[in-house]
């Protein structure tokens, strides 16, 4: 197999496996109509029809970051070295955050030590990609224009929506909207879907960028 070859493979496994995830998630919505995407985090859908595809999902995704990370390798730079760290704390975060299923519907006031392990690190996860994000971009300085601009948007786009889910479940979690009877409808699922997009496409782009600096690295030195 060339090196070219081998670059490939070498994105499109990462590729397949965030494209599973979403598939997965999708699938997981479309036969679980039932719940609230709106108000509803995706974490409790592992109680529902297939809910196995959850954390078939965050295991994938989990996967593909460790394989981003791990091709990131160490030789670029302070900042570059603090967003590999970033970036595998999110990883371990999703890995645990699969293994640790949350509680049913309607118990965001009584979590069950499970709920506790699986929000923790779901949430240190959402903080550190967009923390990986932000600190990785002169590591990635070699990316062509258009991928530079698509991964600056999903970056601004996963730091404002992570910071919107924390407000909505520190709401939630102190009798907000969604525990009152009367209350406005909490966007708390939505916004959580929103990071998750955010999230997934960045691990696509960023492996994409990888794989173009690599070829880049092995054209300068032919």
């Amino acid at each position: 197999m060339t090196a070219t070859n081998t670059a490939a493979a070498g994105i499109r496994a990462p590729l397949a496996l965030i494209g599973s995830g979403v598939l997965a998630m999708a699938v997981l919505e479309a036969l679980n109509p039932e719940y609230d995407l709106i108000g509803e985090t995706i974490s409790r859908y592992v109680h529902g029809t297939a809910g196995w595809l959850l954390p078939a999902a965050l295991l994938a995704a989990g996967a593909a970051s460790a394989v981003l990370t791990v091709r990131l390798g160490t030789g670029a730079g302070r900042a570059g070295r603090a967003g590999r760290a970033a970036l595998a704390v999110w990883t371990v975060g999703i890995l645990v955050a699969a293994l640790f299923p949350a509680d049913p519907p309607g118990q965001w006031g009584r979590p069950s030590p499970s709920e506790l392990v699986h929000g923790n690190a779901a949430f240190l996860a959402f903080a550190a990609l967009p923390t990986a994000a932000l600190l990785l971009r002169r590591a990635l300085a070699g990316w062509r224009p258009g991928l530079r601009t698509a991964l600056n948007i999903l970056t601004a786009a996963s730091v404002t929506a992570t910071a919107a889910l924390a407000v909505f479940l520190v709401d939630v979690m102190h009798g907000g909207p969604s525990l009152g009877p009367a209350g406005a409808p909490t966007l708390v699922g939505l916004v959580e879907r929103l990071v998750i997009a955010a999230d997934f496409g960045w691990i696509a782009l960023a492996t994409v960028a990888m794989g173009s600096r690599q070829e880049q690295g092995r054209d300068r030195r032919a």
